[in-house]
C-alpha cells in the first residue's frame, strides 16, 4: 500500500488549486455560507466551470467526453473540492456520471457509451436511481417492478421509493423483473428509462428535517427502447452491483477529508462550549479521531489496488459500513455537545443534503440537527450494514452463507402470482 502520491500527481494539484481558486468569490467561505435560495443558482453556475475545465468526469475516456486522466488524478481533485467545500457537481451528476457512465465504460455496448456518457456530461441527460421498492430494500433481488417486451420497446410497470434527486431527473436508470420464473437474482435486467413521457410520475417525500430529499416514482405503461438494457438481459443483479461498487468506492480516498474537517468543527464546537476538558467528551473526539486515520488509510488501500488495475468490491463493502456508522456517532456527539441549543436550532439547515455539514455552516445548530437526522438512514441507503457485512464475511472470510429463500422461481418465494 502506497501512501504517497506520485510527482505528477502533486502538480497537478497545484495546477487544480489555482485553477479553483481563481473562479471562487476572494472571501469564499463554503457553499453553505451561501442562503438556501441562492445555492442552487451556485450549483449550476459552478457546474458550467468544471465542466468548461475538463473537471466534471476526469477519469473517463476522451473519446466519450472525459478527461482520460487515471483514478489518482480523480481522487486529488475530489480532495481539492472537498478542501474548498465546492461539490463535484449536482446531485444527480454523482448518480450519472460518478456511477452510471463509470458503469457504463465497463458494462455498456459501444453504441450505449457513445449516445448516454456524452449526453450525461452535457447536462442533456439528468439521472436518478430506481432501486428500492417499497417491499425491496435491503433485499433488493426481491423486486417487483416489472418490464415486458413488447416489440421494439419494453414495457414497465411498478413502482421505486427514496429516489433521490428524482424531481430533477429526466432519465432514470432502474432495476426491472424480466423473468418472473428465474431464480429472483437471475431474472432482473438493468433498464435505462427515460422520465419524460406519459405513465412515469413522481412524487416528493417529506423527510425528517422537513425537506424533499427523496421521490417515490410510479411506471405504468411506461416504455424504453429495447436496447436500453445495460449488461444484458436477465444480468441486472451483476450490473446493479457493479455499480454499488462504484458507489461504495468511489468516495472512499475522500472520506477521510470530508470527515477529518469534521473533527475539526466539533472539536471547535466543544471548544466554544468549554467542553475540551470534559473526560467523556475527550474520549469521543478521541475515538472519531482514530475512525478517520482508519478511513484514511483504507482510503489509501482501494486507490493502490485501483491504480494496480483492480476493480471496486468487497473494500467498498468494508467502507461503507465504516464511515456510515462513524456518521451516525459523531452526529450524535455533536448534538452532545451542543445540548439544550439542539432542542431550539437557529441558523442555515443543510438545505437537504444528506451527508456531512456543508462549509460555511460553522456557527448554524439547526445544521447539525439536520445532519443527525439524516445520519439514522445512513446504516441502510446504499446497502444496510448488515448487508455489508453478510458480503465481507461469504465474499472474503469465506464464512458459510446465510440460508436463502431463492433457490426457486419468483414466483414461488411468497410473491403473488399476480406479480
Amino acid at each position: 500500500m502506497d501512501i504517497t502520491y506520485p510527482p505528477e500527481a502533486e502538480a497537478y494539484r497545484a495546477s487544480l488549486r489555482e485553477l479553483l481558486e481563481a473562479n471562487l468569490p476572494a472571501d469564499w467561505k463554503g457553499i453553505g455560507a451561501l442562503p438556501d435560495a441562492e445555492q442552487e443558482a451556485f450549483l449550476q453556475s459552478w457546474r458550467k466551470v468544471l465542466s468548461e475545465n475538463g473537471l466534471l468526469a476526469v477519469s473517463l475516456p476522451k473519446e466519450y467526453g472525459g478527461g482520460g486522466l487515471s483514478d489518482i488524478e480523480q481522487v486529488v481533485l475530489n480532495e481539492e473540492l472537498m478542501r474548498l467545500g465546492v461539490p463535484e457537481g449536482t446531485e444527480n451528476d454523482t448518480l450519472g456520471i460518478k456511477l452510471l457512465c463509470n458503469t457504463l465504460t465497463v458494462l455498456g455496448t459501444e453504441e450505449q457509451k457513445a449516445y448516454f456518457i456524452p449526453r450525461t456530461l452535457s447536462g442533456e441527460i439528468v439521472w436518478c436511481q430506481g432501486y428500492s421498492e417499497p417491499e425491496a430494500g435491503s433485499d433488493l433481488a426481491g423486486m417487483r417492478t416489472r418490464a415486458v417486451l413488447d416489440g421494439d420497446e419494453w414495457v414497465v410497470n411498478g413502482q421505486k421509493t427514496w429516489t433521490s434527486a428524482g424531481s430533477n431527473a429526466n432519465w432514470i436508470f432502474a432495476i426491472c423483473r424480466t423473468d418472473p420464473a428465474a431464480v429472483k437474482h437471475k431474472g432482473l435486467s438493468f433498464l435505462l428509462i427515460p422520465m419524460d413521457q406519459p405513465g412515469v410520475e413522481v412524487r416528493p417525500i417529506l423527510n425528517a428535517a422537513g425537506y424533499t430529499a427523496f421521490n417515490e416514482v410510479f411506471f405504468t405503461d411506461a416504455r424504453t427502447a429495447k436496447e436500453n438494457v445495460l449488461g444484458g438481459v436477465n444480468g441486472g443483479w451483476n450490473t446493479a452491483n457493479t455499480l454499488l461498487g462504484f458507489e461504495r468506492g468511489v468516495r472512499a480516498t475522500t472520506d477521510a477529508v470530508r470527515f477529518g474537517r469534521e473533527i475539526e468543527r466539533l472539536i471547535e464546537l466543544a471548544r466554544e462550549r468549554g467542553l475540551t476538558e470534559n473526560p467523556h467528551i475527550r474520549s469521543e473526539l478521541a475515538w472519531c479521531w482514530q475512525r478517520v486515520q482508519t478511513m484514511r488509510f483504507r482510503g489509501y488501500r482501494v486507490l493502490t489496488k485501483l491504480l494496480e488495475g483492480g476493480r471496486p468490491g468487497v473494500d467498498g463493502s468494508f467502507s461503507k459500513i465504516y464511515w456510515a456508522e462513524f456518521f451516525q456517532r459523531y452526529t450524535e456527539i455533536g448534538l452532545e455537545i451542543l445540548g439544550v441549543e439542539a432542542l431550539a436550532p437557529e441558523g442555515q439547515g443543510n438545505n437537504g443534503i444528506l451527508v456531512t455539514p456543508q462549509p460555511g455552516t460553522e456557527n448554524s445548530t439547526r445544521c447539525w440537527d439536520d445532519i443527525a437526522l439524516y445520519a439514522r438512514a445512513a446504516t441502510i441507503y446504499g446497502g444496510s450494514s448488515q448487508i455489508q457485512r453478510n458480503i465481507i464475511g461469504e465474499q472474503l472470510l469465506g464464512l458459510p452463507g446465510e440460508p436463502r429463500l431463492d433457490g426457486g422461481p419468483f414466483q414461488e418465494i411468497g410473491h403473488r402470482k399476480s406479480d
